[in-house]
C-alpha cells in the first residue's frame, strides 16, 4: 500500500506539479483532475521524464503527431479522456517500473511479445481502451510471481 502512495505522489513529479489542479491520492483522483483539466504541458513533463519519443506519446494519448505540437504550442488544457489516458499511462509507468526495478528493464518488456496479452507487445495495447488495465493486470501477476 505505501509504494501505491508514493507512486501517486510521484505524479506531480512525473507530469509537473504546475500542471496539475490537486493532489493525486488515489485513481480515483483521475478523474477529478481530468475533469478540472490537466495543462498540456504535463505532456511534456512525461515525455521527458521517461524519455519518449513525440511521435510515441502522441499515439499513447490516441492523438496525431500535427495535434500533439498544436496543443502543445496553444497551452491549452487537455480534454477529459487525454487527460485519463496521461494519467493512467504514467501511473502505469511508474508501476511497471517498480515492478521490474528500473526504467530500462520495464521499456525493454513493453517491447516484446507477451504470451498473456495474446502474443502483442504491451506497448500496443496501452493505447487502446481497456489496453493499459489488460498491461496492469500482467504487471501485478509478475509482481505476486503468479505470471504464466
Amino acid at each position: 500500500m505505501e509504494k501505491t502512495i508514493d507512486r501517486y505522489q510521484k505524479l506531480s513529479e512525473v507530469l509537473g506539479k504546475d500542471n496539475l489542479t490537486a493532489r493525486v491520492d488515489s485513481p480515483f483522483d483521475f478523474i477529478t483532475l481530468a475533469t478540472k483539466g490537466i495543462k498540456s504541458d504535463a505532456i511534456v513533463h512525461f515525455s521527458e521524464y521517461f524519455n519518449l519519443t513525440k511521435n510515441f506519446t502522441a499515439t499513447l494519448l490516441n492523438l496525431s503527431e500535427p495535434t500533439l505540437y498544436r496543443l502543445l504550442r496553444s497551452k491549452q488544457n487537455l480534454k477529459r479522456n487525454s487527460s485519463v489516458q496521461l494519467l493512467e499511462a504514467a501511473d502505469l509507468f511508474l508501476y511497471g517500473i517498480e515492478v521490474f526495478g528500473n526504467k530500462e528493464n520495464f521499456f525493454k518488456w513493453l517491447h516484446l511479445p507477451n504470451t498473456s496479452l495474446g502474443d502483442i507487445e504491451p506497448q500496443d495495447l496501452i493505447e487502446i481502451p481497456g489496453g493499459i488495465s489488460k498491461v496492469r493486470d500482467v504487471l501485478g501477476r509478475i509482481e505476486h510471481g503468479v505470471y504464466n
